[in-house]
């Protein structure tokens, strides 16, 4: 259901976008749509946001996303997914707050809202449900990798620094993962810094593609440097490459892969 518009001014201005919401199971979930313009049918890509260190219900429609894919000629989603924003749900420290073992648990059932937004996509007349992208960063990288295990929806995924985070401190989320790596069939990107908190959580789910004959590519970029007030701490500066401060460091890449499986081209 279509609710509304908004617009935003900036220094580059940032495409319009449509607040909409979508059901899934018995929840409804905020979304922000962007499209490029003209008539379509265009390829599109779901964008699943990381974790909110307790500001999820700030929304927060992640413009630089929409202003990147839409240049590129995509229709952007980007899901607030259960708990965040104005979608229904109980937040995540409500939900999880320090128990590691729910951790899989909630993501996988905000998996469930990512593949309820491609039912939504699929009642857009002007986006071609047939080329299909999914990407996410931290968190929303987990979640990108257990969609692409359970769908065969999405012809392309990015994965940036899924786990990277937790993959030291939590094995139910390795072993999940790990799991999902050795289901999928969607050709993958996989971007990290080498400054995050580890990159084993990318090089892992890389090694499992490779030995399956999986077609992927993995980034692993330089230390990134820029000045963050990130609660990652110092343990981890370069998870915030995959925030908009960092674009220039990975855009090219996610664009010439998306590309890849989206539109039979390269950038």
């Amino acid at each position: 259901m279509l609710v509304g518009v908004t617009m935003s001014v900036g220094v580059q201005p940032a495409p319009n976008y449509t607040e909409v919401f979508y059901p899934s199971g018995g929840l409804r979930i905020q979304a922000y749509l962007y499209r490029p313009e003209g008539d379509g049918p265009f390829p599109a890509v779901i964008y699943n946001h990381g974790s909110r260190s307790g500001r999820e219900r700030q929304s927060v429609p992640f413009e630089h996303i929409g202003r990147l894919l839409t240049s590129a000629g995509y229709v952007a989603l980007v899901s607030e997914r259960r708990g965040y924003g104005r979608s229904d749900g109980v937040t995540w420290p409500e939900d999880v707050g320090k128990t590691r073992g729910r951790v899989v648990g909630r993501l996988d059932e905000e998996t469930d809202d990512v593949l309820a937004a491609v039912d939504f996509l699929r009642t857009q007349a002007f986006v071609d449900t047939k080329r299909l992208g999914v990407m996410g960063w931290s968190f929303g990288g987990i979640v990108t990798m257990f969609a692409v295990s359970r769908s065969n929806a999405f012809a392309v995924a990015v994965d940036q620094a899924g786990g990277a985070l937790t993959w030291n401190t939590n094995p139910d989320v390795r072993a999940a993962l790990t799991a999902a790596a050795q289901k999928s069939t969607t050709p993958t990107l996989l971007q990290v810094a080498e400054n995050d908190r580890t990159t084993d959580s990318i090089t892992t789910v890389a090694k499992i593609l490779e030995k399956r004959g999986v077609p992927h590519r993995m980034v692993i970029y330089p230390p990134f440097t820029a000045a963050t007030t990130s609660s990652f701490g110092t343990g981890a500066p370069g998870h915030m490459v995959f925030a908009e401060r960092g674009m220039s460091v990975w855009s090219a890449d996610a664009l010439e892969f998306l590309g890849r499986y989206l539109t039979g081209t390269t950038r």
